[in-house]
This record gives C-alpha cells, sequence and structure tokens, in this order.
C-alpha cells in the first residue's frame, strides 16, 4: 500500500520551511508524536481531506504560536486508510504506534472496531469524537476508547426529540413512519439499537434502508423510500453517498425538509453540488463553522498568513475543517492535562495521555483560552464517562450556506444510560474483562 507521509516540526516551522519525511526517528526528546490517519484519496476524500486538513494545521499553529506543548514540540505523520479499507487502517496503527504514538483518531468505525482490543493490550487511547462504539462512553469497561461529544445513539437521540418537538411532542410520533437511509456498514448500522428503542416508546415505525458503500448508486434505495412513503428520512451517509442521496431524493420528489442528517452528513462537501436542490435540508451540528472564532484567526494569522497552509485558505472554518480541528484541539489538551499530573514539559505517553482524557475539564472559561468560545460545548470527561458531553444542535442548508435551526439538545441520559451500561456489559462478559475499581480509575 501507500502511505503518505508528513512530519512537521517547531524547528522547520521556524525556518518558514515544510518537509516530507521518511526515516522512523521521529518522537525524540521533548516531541510529542501524533499519528494522523487520513483519507484523502478515494469516494470519501471530499469530506475526509478538510477534516484532515483541520488536524494537521491546528498542529502547526501549536508549534509556531506557543513553542509547542508547554515547550514539548509537536511531530506527526499521515498514514492514507481510504477509509472504507479497515486493514489499511490496522496496517498503519501497526506502522505508526511504535514511532512514540500516543493516542489515535481512527477517522473510521469500522477501524475503531478492529483497534478496540489492540489499543487496550498496547496501552494506546483512542478518541473517536462524535463516532466509534457508542457504549465505549462507559469508561468503567472501555477504559481506551473516548468517544468524546458523542456518539451514534446521541445522535439518533436527538434526531428523535427534534422531530417529535416538530410534531408538538413525542406522544405525536405514535403511527408515524420514519426511515433510516444508512452506509451498509457498523458506521451506517450503529443508531439501530436506539432507534429501535425510541420506536418501541413511541410507536412509530421504523424502516430500515441500507445504500451499498461507497453510495454512488442508490436508485433501488429511493425507490424504497418512494414506496414506504416515510414521514421523515434520516440519512445516516458519509462522503459522496450524501450528496448523492440528496440528489436522489431531489429526483424522486421527496421533500428536503423532511431529511435529517447525523453530523457527518450535515458539511459543505455534502450539499454544495446539490445547491438549491439540497434547500431545506437538515442534519446535526457538533460545532460551529466560519472564520471568526479566534482558535481560526489564529489559524491564518500563524500558519496561512506564513504560507504553511495545508489546504486552500477558503476551507479554514468550514464544518469538517473545524471539527478536525476540534479532534486535535482535544487530543493536545490531553497531553498538556496529563503534564499537569506527571510533569510539565516532558512528552507523554499512552498511559499518561489516556489519563489526561479521563480528566479533560473544559469548562467556558478554558474554551475560551483556546479560542474555542461558541464553537463547541463544555467538555468533562470521568473514569465513567468517557464522552464528556453530548448535546448538539440542528442547522439548515438555506442553498448557499448553513444556518442553525434549533437550540442545543442534549441526549437523553433515561433512555441512553441503561442502554449503555447493558451494552459495557455484554462486552465486557464477551471479552472476559472486569469492571474498573475505584483504585484503577486513579492511576
Amino acid at each position: 500500500m501507500k502511505f503518505k507521509t508528513f512530519a512537521m516540526t517547531a524547528a522547520l516551522l521556524a525556518a518558514g520551511l515544510s518537509a516530507t519525511l521518511s526515516t522512523p526517528a521521529f518522537a525524540q526528546a521533548k516531541e510529542q508524536f501524533f499519528p494522523l490517519l487520513v483519507y484523502r484519496t478515494g469516494p470519501y476524500a471530499p469530506n475526509g481531506t478538510p477534516w484532515a486538513n483541520g488536524k494537521q494545521d491546528y498542529i502547526k499553529m501549536i508549534n509556531a504560536r506557543d513553542g509547542g506543548i508547554n515547550g514539548v514540540k509537536v511531530t506527526f505523520e499521515e498514514c492514507e486508510t481510504t477509509y472504507a479499507a479497515t486493514d489499511k487502517g490496522v496496517e498503519c496503527y501497526e506502522r505508526l504506534k511504535g514511532k512514540g504514538a500516543s493516542l489515535f483518531d481512527p477517522q473510521a468505525t469500522g477501524i475503531t472496531f478492529a483497534l478496540t482490543d489492540r489499543v487496550a493490550a498496547d496501552k494506546i487511547p483512542l478518541i473517536t469524537l462524535g463516532y466509534g462504539l457508542a457504549a465505549s462512553q462507559d469508561g468503567g469497561v472501555f477504559k481506551w476508547n473516548f468517544p468524546l461529544m458523542g456518539s451514534y445513539w446521541t445522535a439518533a437521540d436527538i434526531l428523535i426529540q427534534h422531530i417529535g418537538k416538530k410534531e408538538g411532542g413525542l406522544d405525536k410520533l405514535k403511527g408515524k413512519k420514519i426511515a433510516l437511509v444508512y452506509h451498509d456498514s457498523p458506521f451506517g448500522k450503529e443508531p439501530m439499537p436506539l432507534l429501535e428503542e425510541r420506536s418501541k416508546t413511541h410507536g412509530f415505525e421504523l424502516v430500515k434502508i441500507p445504500v451499498t458503500a461507497p453510495g454512488l448508486e442508490q436508485k433501488s434505495a429511493w425507490l424504497q423510500v418512494r414506496q414506504q412513503r416515510p414521514d421523515y428520512v434520516l440519512l445516516w451517509g458519509w462522503g459522496v453517498m450524501n450528496s448523492t442521496a440528496l440528489k436522489e431524493a431531489q429526483a424522486t420528489g421527496y421533500p428536503r425538509e423532511k431529511m435529517y442528517g447525523v453530523w457527518w452528513a450535515g458539511a459543505e462537501p455534502d450539499v454544495k453540488d446539490v445547491g438549491d436542490g439540497a434547500k431545506g435540508y437538515n442534519a446535526l451540528a457538533l460545532n460551529t463553522s466560519g472564520q471568526s472564532p479566534k482558535v481560526i484567526q489564529d489559524i491564518l494569522k500563524f500558519v496561512h498568513d506564513k504560507g504553511q497552509g495545508t489546504g486552500p485558505r477558503d476551507e479554514v472554518g468550514s464544518v469538517l475543517y473545524t471539527r478536525g480541528l476540534i479532534i486535535q484541539a482535544m487530543g493536545i489538551e490531553a497531553v498538556r492535562r496529563a503534564q499537569e499530573r506527571f510533569g510539565k514539559g516532558k512528552v507523554m505517553t499512552g498511559e499518561q495521555v489516556r489519563w489526561g482524557l479521563e480528566n479533560l475539564a473544559l469548562d467556558d472559561k478554558k474554551l475560551a483560552t483556546l479560542g474555542l468560545t461558541g464553537v463547541i460545548r463544555p467538555v468533562s470527561t470521568s473514569c465513567q464517562d468517557h464522552m464528556g458531553s453530548t448535546w448538539a444542535r440542528v442547522h439548515t442548508w438555506d442553498g448557499a450556506k448553513w444556518n442553525f435551526s434549533s437550540d442545543w439538545y442534549q441526549a437523553d441520559e433515561q433512555i441512553l444510560k441503561p442502554m449503555v451500561k447493558a451494552a459495557a456489559d455484554k462486552y465486557a462478559a464477551e471479552k472476559k474483562l472486569t469492571r474498573r475499581t475505584p483504585a484503577d480509575c486513579q492511576s
């Protein structure tokens, strides 16, 4: 396979240079190494590229503006997975973990599933912000998984709350029909348990319509939509599947106002080629977009104005670029938090970064320091809660831009907590694991 490799150090940035390195000696003394799994090629590249660029630019900004993390320079190396190739994701992990990697962001639910057992053995945490295994919110069982800011269960729950509100109450969902048009993969199937639970509780019919990856051919799926005539369609898509779905909805006459996407189906690449044809389409949003936040202004000043931008300037601040930036910020703040306990100005190990991730305390004051005011909600993790926030909003495409069309919703813990615990207990039984002790939570 071909690997796309990038490494960047503060010394190179100071000299106004960038370099592509292929030697294995990245994570030397005073260098915190971040492996970056990406997909810049294939049918998922339009969505994967801005995500990856946001992560790179944030690292470059931290080095150029701050001199690293308390004096520890940040280095990175990219590895191409194409998203859909789980074996490539595992290969990237195995190749990069020995270079001093202290955390991984797999950027794919399938790869997350494949790595969950491995990272426990290797003692390297996974950040799966807004994706991955919903049950891994339970840190009592999943010590090394961190589905920060939301899972597909919280996303599905919030969408049902929002639809219920539009109908005049959740009780008004009885007798309604809601179709899930989903990417036929672990990603697309992950919200089903929550939707089935909500269906049972509120009396709506759930229709499941799979779309074969990558999603360029959807005529049969939308024929089912036309035949089933659902009151609402939930779109659980990624990459080219999203724009194709909107084009098919337009062709079959299904109202885009009745369509709601997960937060991975609500970015500029999903709608820009559809334009007015996507007008009225709704999707969840974990974060804001635009170039006004201070963190974006700092990236423009310290990275793009210096000619060091990873991608085009006008991409900075887009939905997925900003999400990539947020993911990288979470990783860097986990290192910073770990340094508070294990030694400021030191390189942190995977075990130490895991502790940092488990003790994030990003309140409004800290978010302001990071330039993230208004970009995300506060995040506070613990031994038992590896998510830290379960809030999202809905935004709507007006034909030219996204506009927020709801207030913040929080996933219903009365529904989520029992489901998460049951799923985590089942996983623990299957893997012959025991729940963590209070002493382990302090380690």
